[in-house]
This record gives C-alpha cells, sequence and structure tokens, in this order.
C-alpha cells in the first residue's frame, strides 16, 4: 500500500478491503449512475473491523483537532441507523485515545419515531440542550439526512460543531436536467456552503486511488480513475 497516505488512513483501507467493506466491481447507484466501487461502512460489523472503525474516526478527528480544522464539541452524535454504532464506538475510542481531553466526551443518537412512552422524546443517550455536537456518519449522498440530523440537533437546542463522515466519493450531485456533463458541486460542498461547518472525511476518492495501487488490480484503478475524471465535483 502507497506509504503516501497517512498511517490511519492506510490502516483503515487495509480494513476495508479485508473486510469487504471497499469493493470493485460494478455498482448501480441511487443516482443512477454505474460505479466500479462501493463502499459501505455497514459491513464493520465484526469486531476488529469495529476496532479499526473506531480508531479511524478517533484519529480523524483528533488529527482535525491538532489542525484547527475542527473546534470543540461535548456529544458524539450518530444518525439512525447507521450512525448509532459509529457514535458509540467513536466515543469510546476518543476516550482511550485522549482520555484527558475526551473523558466527558457523550454520544447520543435519534430515533426514527418519537417515543410517547416512558422517558420519550426522539433523542437517546445525551441531551443536546446547550451542548456542540459532532455528527458521525458513513457518507453523504444527497446530504437529506445530514440536513435532518442538522434540524433534529438544532430543534433539541443543540449547537452543530461539524461533521465528519468515513468517505469522502468527491462526486457531483446528479443534474436536475440529467446532463451529468456538466459541472456541478458535491453534496458535500453543498452542505458546507449551506451551513458553514467543517465536514471532514477519513477517506476521498483520490485516497482510494492512490492507496490501492498494488493491491487493487490496474483494470479496477483505471476504471476508477475514469469514473472519478468523469463525475468529479467542483469544490
Amino acid at each position: 500500500m502507497s506509504s503516501s497516505l497517512p498511517p490511519h488512513k492506510a490502516a483503515f483501507l487495509r480494513s476495508a478491503l479485508s473486510g469487504g467493506v471497499l469493493k470493485f466491481g460494478q455498482f448501480s447507484l441511487k443516482s443512477g449512475r454505474i460505479s466500479p466501487y462501493f463502499f459501505n461502512a455497514g459491513d464493520f460489523y465484526r469486531a476488529d473491523l469495529l476496532e479499526s472503525l473506531a480508531t479511524a474516526y478517533a484519529e480523524t478527528i483528533l488529527s482535525a483537532r491538532r489542525e484547527g480544522l475542527l473546534g470543540e464539541f461535548d456529544v458524539v452524535f450518530g444518525p439512525a441507523y447507521k450512525g448509532i454504532p459509529l457514535a458509540t464506538a467513536t466515543t469510546i475510542r476518543l476516550g482511550q485515545l485522549d482520555p484527558e481531553g475526551h473523558k466527558n466526551t457523550c454520544y447520543s443518537f435519534d430515533r426514527k419515531e418519537a417515543k410517547d412512552h416512558g422517558e420519550g422524546g426522539n433523542i437517546v443517550g445525551s441531551p443536546l440542550k446547550g451542548k456542540k455536537v459532532l455528527i458521525v456518519d458513513d457518507v453523504i449522498t444527497a446530504g437529506t439526512a445530514k440536513r435532518e440530523a442538522i434540524g433534529k440537533i438544532e430543534k433539541e437546542g443543540g449547537i452543530v460543531a461539524g461533521i465528519v463522515v468515513a468517505l469522502d466519493r468527491m462526486e457531483k450531485l446528479p443534474a436536475a436536467d440529467g446532463d451529468d456533463s456538466k459541472p456541478g458541486p458535491s453534496a458535500i460542498g453543498e452542505l458546507r456552503k449551506e451551513y458553514g461547518l467543517p465536514i471532514i472525511a477519513i477517506l476521498t476518492l483520490d485516497d482510494i486511488i492512490e492507496g490501492v495501487k498494488g493491491l487493487a488490480s490496474d483494470e479496477d484503478i483505471r476504471r476508477t480513475e475514469e469514473y472519478r475524471a468523469k463525475y468529479k465535483a467542483t469544490d
């Protein structure tokens, strides 16, 4: 694997490949595009892979904090459903890697439907009122789920501090008129513009193409490079 990637990115990419989380082939996306690669963070369900995933999120967050790309936060929030184990595992790993800085960091997630008995409400875990909240999730496809999460957090009185995802596909949104030859922004770019939030990814498509050299076939890499050239976002 290429040594040009930071260690936490290289380790995460190795785990994604060995665990079948990152696959190459032909995959139909919701957008209708045929992608030569597919990444599914939901497949990090094995103990060793989940540990790798938690470490990658925590290392990415700590690195972003050191570089001034991300501010302080009190709560790690995972949108249901895939975000729930991500928030839980990331919070544990932050406390292990930086016990002094994150011993009081909490986690929280939302319910798809509000509970009308017991403690009730839409939120499980830490209350969000007056707290700085970091959202963690797998990818940003159209941005709809992240807008919903931001809305829920703000409704609870929380302040969104940023978003961390596993992968930035660096891919422009589908054109409204269906003409994919036109330049356009990515979903991440649109969210950054709309909310002014830091949005950080563990891996980008550039990282994948660079990191799998020698591990994926030349044909898979060529097709992925062509896909990047065709659909790369302007931001």
